[in-house]
């Protein structure tokens, strides 16, 4: 399919094709980190795929979203822009004011929502204390994450809370001074993100 990354393989020839429901995965590259567990957590039960790269800001998603979802039929699509959006840039705004994070948000979910897909939203996870490259706030998450969550209220759509998961054991999971988190984290993660599409797969 144009533009994903499968995590499976092509049937044989003569072989029927594949019937397990399918899942897409957007975000950043938290979600790189996760990708690899969730999928191995779900061989045999769902065919999952991401999009290619990092999703980055909202902004990015709205010019990309079409070629991302191609053309073919969603079971469940896990979703996640936050992280990139809150980034403070060299003039100390954010990439992505909070009020135009949520306005894109709006019409990002509105776009998902038509494909008839099971959605689910990943709240954005714990940006850690200390100096950070980029630069980013701790305090930002809880407020991106708030604009996210009235939407997902609004549309009726599943949270899957990344974020208070990974909250209390930060120190344990997530790398020093670094938004991203140790190969054991990332496991942890996708272990909460497999078990969040089962749930809407109904599994």
């Amino acid at each position: 399919m144009l533009g994903l990354a499968p995590t499976g393989v092509l049937a044989p020839a003569g072989m029927p094709p594949q019937t397990e429901p399918r899942v897409l995965l957007i975000g950043d590259s938290i979600s790189i980190g996760y990708t690899p567990g969730v999928s191995k957590l779900l061989a045999g039960k769902a065919d999952v795929q991401r999009i290619p790269g990092n999703g980055g800001p909202t902004t990015n998603g709205l010019k990309n979203l079409a070629e991302w979802l191609g053309g073919g039929r969603w079971d469940v699509i896990h979703f996640n822009w936050g992280l990139h959006d809150l980034k403070l840039m060299d003039d100390g705004k954010h990439q992505v004011p909070l009020e135009e994070y949520e306005k894109n948000l709006a019409e990002l979910v509105a776009r998902l929502k038509a494909t008839g897909a099971r959605l689910i939203w990943c709240s954005t996870t714990p940006v850690p204390a200390g100096k950070l490259n980029p630069p980013r706030r701790t305090e930002d998450v809880p407020r991106y994450n708030q604009a996210a969550a009235r939407i997902m209220r609004a549309s009726g759509i599943e949270i899957d809370d990344l974020y208070a998961f990974a909250l209390p054991r930060l120190d344990q999971i997530q790398r020093p001074e670094n938004v991203h988190f140790t190969d054991a984290g990332s496991e942890q993660l996708a272990e909460v993100v497999a078990a969040a599409i089962l749930e809407a797969l109904g599994k």
